[in-house]
């Protein structure tokens, strides 16, 4: 039932690819429907043992997202079965697909990644600050430009920052996101597991340059009976973006974190 349900999701997917969110009404400036996803390795908390990648791409696939940040992504580690998991859901999902390291781990690589229906160039890592001493692990922002249809371009990143209980470097990584913010010049799009709850410190750094597409976020982890909001998608409070819609998708079983759909309009020159 699972793979038929994976099957149906992404044909009507790809049969419905000419109505997505991506173009308005003429004169009305472009749309674009934007995941944010913490895969936890497509580990489904309910089967420690499994690697279930076909049910990541499912849940994405009913979404249809013209981008997609992931985190928490596998390639060619042990415990995943050597598979490249950024390669394997693009080619499902049939995206373009940039994986960035953030560590080498299990004889393979853990990081960050993103999916795009739309074309990608200037695609970058900026390694983030983990102050020496306190054992946290290597953090990253992966960035790339997204070229819109009408040809308008915007920057997009995928993050995920320090989880450590001490907040010392998740501060200090949410600076740099901030600074990496005020210093592009074209529209930003921010979307990651930040690892810190609205009104926390680190999230009051990252709203002094970035807008959240929600105000009063609903929860996103744990997946089941979740307790905490620290999955977020923003941008740049410098560009024209407006939130058309937000939302956190109720599915439990591919990850331990619930993914986050937004779709942002950048209104016509």
């Amino acid at each position: 039932m699972r793979k038929y349900s994976l099957f149906l999701m992404i044909g009507c997917m790809l049969l419905t690819a000419a109505c997505s969110t991506r173009r308005s009404a003429p004169g009305s400036g472009v749309q674009l429907k934007v995941m944010s996803y913490n895969i936890h390795h497509a580990n489904p908390p309910s089967k420690p043992d499994q690697i279930d990648l076909k049910a990541i791409a499912a849940v994405i696939a009913a979404e249809n997202p013209d981008v997609v940040a992931l985190q928490e992504v596998d390639v060619h580690t042990n415990r995943s079965g050597k598979i490249d998991q950024a390669a394997e859901l693009a080619k499902m999902l049939k995206m373009e697909v940039f994986f960035a390291r953030a560590i080498d781990y299990d004889e393979g690589q853990y990081g960050v990644a993103i999916l795009s229906r739309l074309p990608m160039k200037n695609n970058e890592v900026t390694r983030l600050t983990t102050r020496e001493g306190t054992k946290g692990e290597p953090r990253i922002l992966a960035t790339t430009v997204l070229r819109l249809p009408g040809g308008r371009q915007v920057r997009f990143g995928s993050t995920h920052l320090d989880a450590q209980r001490d907040e010392t470097n998740r501060l200090l990584q949410a600076k740099e996101l901030a600074d990496a913010g005020s210093a592009e010049k074209l529209p930003f799009i921010l979307a990651g597991d930040w690892n810190a709850r609205p009104g926390s410190e680190p999230v009051r750094i990252i709203d002094q340059v970035f807008t959240r597409t929600c105000s009063d976020c609903d929860l996103t982890v744990p997946a089941v009976n979740p307790r905490s909001t620290i999955d977020f998608i923003a941008y740049t409070k410098s560009s024209p973006w407006e939130v058309v819609s937000h939302k956190v998708i109720p599915e439990r079983y591919a990850s331990d974190h619930l993914p986050v759909v937004s779709v942002l309009r950048l209104p016509a020159k």
